[in-house]
C-alpha cells in the first residue's frame, strides 16, 4: 500500500491522526497532516483506510499495490 496526501486542502482536523498514529501525524508549525509511513506494512493498512475515510476534506489517498485505491 501507498498513502498520499494533499496539503494544500488539510484543515488539521487531526482525525487521521487518531485512526492510524503510525501512519500520521500533524506538524507542530501549522498542524497539518504529515505522512509518518507512505508505505505501511499490511497491519497497518486497515487503519490507514480508516484515516482516509473519516478525512473530512478527503485528502487521503491510499493505493494498493493491485493498483486499487481510495481518496
Amino acid at each position: 500500500m501507498r498513502v498520499r496526501v494533499d496539503r494544500d486542502r488539510c484543515r488539521g482536523a487531526g482525525r487521521c491522526v487518531l485512526a492510524a498514529p503510525e501512519v500520521f501525524d500533524q506538524s507542530e508549525d501549522d498542524g497539518l497532516v504529515v505522512v509518518v509511513d507512505d508505505r505501511p506494512p499490511p497491519a497497518l493498512h486497515e487503519g490507514a483506510r480508516l484515516a482516509a475515510r473519516l478525512c473530512p476534506n478527503g485528502v487521503i489517498a491510499t493505493v494498493d499495490e493491485d493498483g486499487r485505491g481510495t481518496g
